[in-house]
């Protein structure tokens, strides 16, 4: 008869502890791969870009492309609606104070000139006239006052003669109180005369006083017809360069409307554009310079623009010096400082910021074999270096490239590949 063979079951305790050392062996191997994976990367040398960290004077600034202008620049504006009838010089010439750039016509200015000019010519004449006037007036005036003068004289001349005789009775008594009567009327008659002559004198003086007042107006307006038509001739109100002429003959051009411009022939500035982030450290006299043919000139910044269109406007003035041969719309980089400079450990910029944003840097190890993770601390920056206040040392090499499919690794291995 057959035996059943019973089958020996492992304990739960036992069948625990092998899974569990299982388990362990299975978690070191991985930790083990995964360590040497991590600090065993390679890397070709030739794709990575390692920089010194070193002490040196650091000053926080930021980089503009700047563009050449004339210290000064003046506009060209129609001062008077006009078409273009005449070019008397080209764009790009040079000119001088008060030469004429081009003529305007005007019919409607040319109209109003003439009728203005009419009727000071009309008022003159009244003027005269009334002048001529006062002149007669006081002439037959004074002829009646003659005749007054004459007719008095005999009328007193009878009346002192008919007193005496009638004093010795040879007269009438008539005939005295006639020549008495006679003679008190030529002098009141005299006397409302000479009232007439002065107040005839009065009146018309008064009269030539408003003509002249009122001629005085007309020809102070007919002086200003004259400069609007004067300022049909644009002329050159100060010396330079042409550098803008918007005008062509036959062209409407309205009041007010920019004809073109006119450049200084001495002195340059620099004209840049910060950008917003910058804003609030902008001020007037902040110092900067500009490189040109590898020499670097001094600039202070010498004017805010108050409106902020995709950046803040400034110019810029040169110092003592300024470059050779500049010309109106060049670029030119410039450096705009934004502290001192003061001594500061300096590890130059690079694509690692990308990934670490400053907080972890690749440190090469003195024999340039492997590239250690180690924790920094950075702090203020301008376009060619970071300042390093924590974790590296002048002399200490960085990887400063980019670390994309890097951010995982504690250590790499560098190496020298071949092609």
């Amino acid at each position: 008869m057959d035996v059943p063979i019973i089958q020996k079951k492992w304990p739960l305790a036992k069948l625990l502890l092998v899974t569990g050392g299982l388990l362990l062996v299975g978690l070191l191997a991985a930790s083990v791969f995964t360590a040497r994976s991590a600090s065993g990367l390679r890397v070709d040398t030739r794709r990575l870009t390692i920089s010194p960290v070193s002490r040196g004077v650091f000053q926080e600034f930021t980089a503009l492309d700047g563009v050449v202008q004339p210290l000064r620049t003046t506009y060209l504006d129609a001062a008077e609606d006009g078409t273009v009838q005449e070019l008397l010089v080209e764009e790009g010439a040079t000119l001088t104070p008060g030469q004429p750039i081009l003529r305007l016509t005007n019919t409607n200015l040319q109209l109003e000139m003439v009728n203005r000019e009419t009727a000071v010519f009309e008022l003159m004449n009244n003027l005269q006239n009334t002048r001529n006037q006062l002149v007669q007036n006081r002439m037959q005036r004074q002829n009646q006052l003659t005749d007054l003068d004459f007719q008095l004289a005999e009328a007193q001349r009878l009346f002192d003669t008919n007193a005496t005789l009638y004093a010795e009775k040879v007269i009438a008594h008539q005939d005295y109180l006639r020549s008495q009567n006679a003679y008190r009327y030529l002098v009141r008659k005299r006397a409302l005369a000479r009232q007439a002559l002065r107040q005839d004198s009065v009146a018309m003086m008064q009269q030539v006083g408003k003509m002249q007042a009122s001629l005085g107006r007309m020809n102070s307006n007919l002086a200003l017809m004259r400069r609007k038509m004067d300022d049909l001739l644009v002329r050159a109100p100060v010396g330079g360069r042409l550098t803008s002429l918007s005008a062509e003959v036959g062209a409407a051009r309205a009041r007010g409307q920019r004809l073109g411009q006119i450049d200084a022939l001495s002195g340059f500035k620099i004209q840049a554009t910060v950008d917003e982030f910058y804003i609030s450290r902008i001020v007037v006299g902040q110092a900067g310079e500009v490189l040109v043919d590898g020499a670097a000139y001094p600039l202070r910044l010498t004017k805010i623009y108050p409106q902020v269109t995709k950046g803040l406007l400034v110019d810029l003035q040169f110092g003592r010096t300024e470059p050779p041969g500049l010309r109106r719309g060049q670029t030119l980089p410039v450096r705009l400082a934004l502290s001192e400079q003061a001594p500061a450990v300096r590890l130059p910029k690079g694509g690692f910021y990308q990934q670490t944003v400053g907080n972890w840097v690749f440190k090469v190890n003195p024999a340039g074999t492997r590239a250690q993770r180690v924790a920094v601390r950075l702090g203020r920056q301008n376009p060619e270096y970071f300042e390093v206040l924590a974790g590296l040392q002048p002399g200490d090499r960085v990887i400063t490239s980019s670390y994309e499919g890097y951010e995982s690794h504690a250590e790499l291995t560098l190496s020298a590949g071949t092609d």
